[in-house]
């Protein structure tokens, strides 16, 4: 399987006109997401300071809106500790309605977090998450690509995403197919490492080769759902 890192970038400069380098208060997040005690601890142990970097929308890129990305943003998070739970970002990403791309900051390095936003079918006001993708942690001062050429908001968020899910999109394959399948893959892996575990216990011949049998189907699913 290629390598995504290799197919794209995952760090991007932003145009100026789109820079908006406000911080926001940990208060605000609590109060538009409802995190509790539980939540407002680990934003105090691991978060130092939360920066809305960029916005990108029509008025500050020239780029139409799409339904469902209606504007992008970036915001920096600079990190007490090397872990950030996922959900903070969770909680950050409930009290923000548009879809967000993380820049996480610790010790010199930089590593780029998102999940795949969008409205929810049943409820367009309730936007839904998929797992967070991540890039590598890189140097802070690592050469940034230029942002993608799109025609449109919902184009951008799909290029700004792809450099930080672990497949490659096949042809034609739209983001939330890709997302999709990504969950399968993981499924489908979680199904084969737990019949290899099988496999190792059991010590009935005739067992084993039931397993065997049953850890080859597991294989060949996930094969054709990663190639």
């Amino acid at each position: 399987m290629p390598d995504p890192f290799t197919l794209y970038p995952s760090l991007f400069t932003f145009p100026k006109s789109s820079a908006f380098g406000k911080v926001l208060p940990k208060s605000k997040i609590y109060e538009h997401s409802g995190a509790n005690t539980r939540l407002k601890d680990l934003f105090v142990k691991q978060v130092e300071q939360i920066v809305w970097q960029y916005k990108l929308a029509p008025e500050t890129i020239n780029l139409p809106a799409r339904k469902g990305v209606p504007e992008i943003q970036i915001f920096g998070l600079q990190l007490k500790t090397p872990e950030l739970h996922r959900e903070v970002l969770r909680c950050i990403d409930r009290a923000v309605k548009f879809p967000i791309l993380f820049e996480l900051v610790f010790a010199g390095r930089t590593q780029v977090v998102a999940a795949y936003k969008r409205p929810g079918e049943a409820d367009a006001t309730h936007w839904t998450l998929s797992d967070y993708f991540a890039s590598d942690w890189l140097p802070a001062d690592s050469p940034r690509a230029t942002m993608p050429v799109a025609l449109n908001l919902g184009s951008l968020y799909t290029q700004l995403l792809l450099p930080l899910i672990p497949l490659p999109a096949r042809p034609q394959e739209s983001l939330a197919a890709l997302v999709e399948r990504v969950t399968k893959v993981q499924a489908a892996q979680r199904e084969v490492d737990k019949t290899v575990a099988r496999l190792e216990r059991e010590k009935q011949f005739n067992r084993k080769v039931e397993i065997n049998a049953t850890l080859r189907q597991r294989k060949a699913e996930l094969e054709g759902l990663t190639r």
